[in-house]
């Protein structure tokens, strides 16, 4: 029995020392490693090389180091086994902070103050108050219901849609095509934090822009997108940002990445650019996370957040 370390982009010696740290006397290879892949119960895995499971004949599960699954459901050669995905609760507090500091920008239109400095404008126009503004969360998982609880601490009007019906206290929930206009209707503050799925892939279009409430945001609605790039269609995102169908975006997340330099994004006043930095996993946490759930398993007990192949998340 064995766990194996497999992450490109990522330093995978040190997420190796730190489990070798909480497992001791449990092998903890590298892909560089000499090891027989018949041992492996367990990979530890982010974005898999194609030949990443090739001779796995034992493996019990797929740890993943992200909280989002959508490259790994992609892997040509997925094994038929549990994927364990990532829930951590400095990565959802950092993912809140991430929406929350957004949200208060937009609410606050800052872009409209950028502007007025940049043309030494004194104009004293008061931003509408945190309980006029809608903000409607798309996606009510981990993420979603812990930044939909923080802005209505702070006095917002949050909404949610998801794909499946939920109940969440002071949140009018949404849920599934059928109500996702309605949803729309109703937000003046759009934030995405939904899986990436075929169905959601490029939900964040000029169409569903269109659908979004007109009136309290001064300049019009604001788009936050913290999830996946591939919710986002960027040609729709800059002509929504260009004939004022959205006031202003934040962007974490693009399509393709890094951002192209010949993105137009990038010149857009309106449009809020950070790289892929809302949330990360932690390697203490991971490492601590991962650990037990390992150990539990090893010794009978059943993993917990687990991916619905299905669902895709």
């Amino acid at each position: 029995m064995a766990l194996l370390i497999h992450l490109t982009g990522v330093n995978e010696k040190a997420w190796a020392e730190g489990f070798r740290g909480a497992l001791p006397g449990y092998p903890v290879f590298l892909r560089s490693d000499d090891y027989d892949p018949k041992a492996i119960h367990y990979v530890f895995a982010w974005k898999p090389e194609a030949d990443a499971f090739e001779g796995m004949d034992n493996l019990k599960a797929i740890l993943s180091l992200g909280a989002g699954v959508d490259a790994l459901m992609q892997h040509p050669a997925l094994p038929d086994v549990p994927i364990v995905r990532f829930v951590d609760k400095e990565l959802t507090h950092c993912m809140s902070d991430y929406v929350i500091a957004n949200v208060m920008m937009h609410q606050r239109l800052f872009t409209r103050y950028a502007a007025h400095q940049k043309a030494k404008v004194w104009n004293q126009f008061y931003p509408p108050a945190s309980s006029e503004i809608s903000v409607g969360i798309m996606g009510l998982g981990t993420l979603g219901l812990d930044a939909a609880e923080k802005l209505k601490v702070i006095g917002f009007d949050v909404c949610g849609w998801s794909r499946s019906k939920k109940e969440v206290e002071g949140v009018e929930t949404f849920a599934g095509d059928g109500q996702l206009d309605a949803f729309l209707a109703r937000t003046d503050i759009l934030v995405c934090l939904l899986p990436l799925t075929p169905e959601t892939h490029g939900i964040l279009n000029m169409d569903t822009f269109k659908k979004l409430r007109r009136g309290p945001l001064v300049g019009g609605p604001a788009l936050i997108n913290a999830a996946r790039g591939g919710h986002q269609k960027e040609a729709d995102i800059a002509a929504a940002l260009e004939d004022g169908t959205l006031a202003a975006a934040s962007l974490d997340v693009f399509e393709v990445e890094p951002l192209p330099k010949d993105s137009p994004l990038w010149d857009l006043k309106t449009c809020f650019i950070t790289p892929h930095i809302a949330a990360i996993s932690n390697e203490r946490s991971g490492v601590e996370y991962f650990s037990q759930m390992l150990k539990d398993h090893e010794a009978g007990q059943p993993l917990r957040n687990v991916v619905d192949r299905k669902r895709g998340y």
